[in-house]
């Protein structure tokens, strides 16, 4: 049996994170694009308030 070759695997690693961060660069410079979403945690400005939940600045209850 032939001995792994963990430069090559490493390599192959490598080059498929560079491609993957190209394209996200590449999404992100072309603006809001098809597929493109908020990812997790991030607020958008023109989505409206959850129902239930007071706008923002609103008076508070108290």
């Amino acid at each position: 049996m032939a001995t792994p070759n963990y430069s090559y695997e490493k390599r192959q690693r490598e080059l498929a994170k560079k491609r993957k961060k190209e394209e996200k660069l590449k999404r992100k410079s072309t603006g809001s694009g098809e597929g493109s979403e908020p990812e997790a945690g991030e607020a958008t400005d023109d989505a409206p308030p959850a129902a239930g939940t007071p706008p923002a600045g609103g008076p508070s209850a108290g």
